[in-house]
């Protein structure tokens, strides 16, 4: 059985342009220019989206952003640190949530 994401189809990124030429090379230029060294190095911005790739859980982001913060000299400790800090902010983030459910429990019980 093929698995739902194909490794091989991260390949294929560059191909979206198929469909609409303009729209995918303003993304790719945006893109690009995103990832440039600026106020964060591009080994810093790499780790943000190795981080990110996990939040919201793109297994072809993760793939591409294992493999570019290596390349960027990221430690293993480091790349694992930076998904704990993604995991700790949505763990976070579902959690604040909760006070809004206290607030709804404490308006139907008064």
């Amino acid at each position: 059985m093929n698995p739902y994401y194909n490794a091989e189809d991260l390949k294929k990124f560059g191909n979206i342009s198929e469909y609409d030429k303009p729209l995918a090379e303003k993304f790719f230029s945006w893109y690009g220019d995103v990832f440039a060294e600026g106020a964060l190095t591009a080994r810093e911005k790499s780790l943000i989206a190795l981080a990110v790739s996990h939040a919201v859980q793109c297994p072809y982001c993760i793939d591409a952003y294992s493999e570019d913060t290596m390349a960027k000299g990221c430690t293993e400790e480091q790349m694992m640190e930076a998904v704990h800090v993604a995991a700790a902010i949505r763990g976070g983030a579902s959690l604040v949530h909760a006070t809004q459910m206290m607030n709804k429990v404490k308006e139907l019980t008064m």
